[in-house]
């Protein structure tokens, strides 16, 4: 089923023709051997993708069901959390923390920059922390979070890390058993959704414990879910044709495709293909004037806010993008008005961006603005192949 429509808003991202004949495949029994074949199949695929020794759990839900997931296993009511957050989605983990009673502080930066490690080590050294939550990239803003840094300034002081990797996870490295200067200097937990990198519909929610978040899980008598207590789902992670709620049939059919295409690029080419995407893209936009909020030092490979030039109407740019199939996504907050998000990830192409600078700069040509199509193009493409040769 081929696309109308060329979606490059920060998720969800476009779906190739593989992974929709797979989510339209006959729907098996949600208890089926052979549904529980492609659920395993799936798990082993994360956990390769997250190279984790831990538990992995696939559930119906989204991003959001992940976050609270992550959560309410680690974190007990009662207990302390510092969120750093670096724009719309890392606030989020202080209103799901506060509806389980948990004790939330959070380090905030300022949007377009990042949190320094030095302000999470001062936080923490009061002592008393449980975890610390870490976007690794906020869909809002489009900075990264350096995990180089973050982690061992968290782990020094013995919180649980938690990743959300909602637009990050397969086309960043997250590596779960990767040491970051000690050997128990690791992340704990990753979570993240079908949709994004990944590049399959909207519908699962993906998370990942370690073994310390495992343990914090044991260490808790209850936990204030019912259908989010990982306890409840262990049994069916290890044999996906016991029941405990419904799969969402189809849609395992169409993440173990779409996990495949992950794993049959290769790990590394993917981390490469994007950052080279990334760089790509902004480096192309600015030859129109178009500046990215994040500097390059922390603008992530798989979305960018884009600040418009001076006199740019944002919903009569977006409205021409769109009568042209082009799908952009409007700035959050503050930014409402002022800039735009692209996306640049998952199962996206070359051509697809090619495309994308030339409807661009006819956008912009109509609303009076010199656009010089040609050189954006030029610069796109030169940028994209000198990053994947790298």
């Amino acid at each position: 089923m081929p696309n109308k429509e060329m979606l490059l808003i920060p998720g969800p991202t476009p779906v190739v023709d593989e992974i929709y004949e797979a989510l339209a495949q006959e729907t098996y029994s949600h208890t089926d051997p052979r549904l529980a074949k492609k659920f395993k199949n799936s798990l082993q695929m994360v956990k390769e993708l997250f190279s984790t020794d831990g538990e992995v759990f696939l559930v119906a839900g989204t991003g959001t069901l992940a976050m609270e997931m992550a959560l309410v296993n680690t974190v007990a009511p009662g207990e302390k959390l510092l969120v750093v957050s670096h724009g719309y989605f890392g606030d989020r983990f202080i209103a799901i923390a506060q509806a389980h009673d948990i004790q939330v502080e959070v380090i905030q930066a300022e949007w377009g920059k990042h949190v320094e490690a030095s302000a999470i080590e001062e936080k923490l050294a009061s002592g008393g922390y449980k975890a610390v939550t870490v976007t690794h990239v906020d869909t809002s803003t489009g900075v990264m979070a350096n995990l180089d840094e973050l982690v061992p300034a968290v782990k020094k002081y013995g919180a649980l890390f938690i990743l959300d990797g909602v637009c990050a996870s397969a086309a960043v490295e997250e590596n779960m058993q990767k040491e970051y200067g000690h050997p128990d200097y690791k992340i704990d937990v990753v979570l993240t959704g079908s949709q994004k990198a990944i590049g399959v519909p909207p519908g699962l929610a993906i998370v990942a414990f370690g073994p310390k978040a495992l343990q914090a899980r044991e260490a808790m008598t209850k936990v204030p879910a019912y259908y989010m207590d990982i306890h409840r789902w262990l049994p069916i992670m290890h044999e996906p044709s016991k029941y405990f709620a419904t799969h969402p049939v189809n849609m395992i059919y169409a993440f173990e495709k779409g996990m495949e295409l992950v794993i049959a690029e290769g790990l590394e080419a993917r981390y490469r293909r994007h950052t080279a995407l990334g760089k790509a893209v902004r480096a192309g936009l600015s030859v129109y004037g178009m500046k990215a909020l994040a500097p390059e030092e922390i603008a992530a490979p798989t979305l960018s806010c884009i600040l418009y030039p001076e006199g740019v109407n944002d919903a009569e740019f977006r409205s021409k993008l769109a009568a042209q199939g082009m799908i952009v996504a409007g700035a959050l907050a503050d930014l409402a008005g002022k800039a735009f998000r692209i996306g640049h990830m998952g199962n996206v192409t070359e051509g697809m961006f090619v495309k994308a600078m030339e409807l661009i700069g006819e956008a912009l040509a109509e609303m009076g603005f010199e656009a010089d199509k040609a050189k954006a193009v030029e610069t796109f493409k030169a940028v994209y192949r000198e990053g994947l040769n790298k």
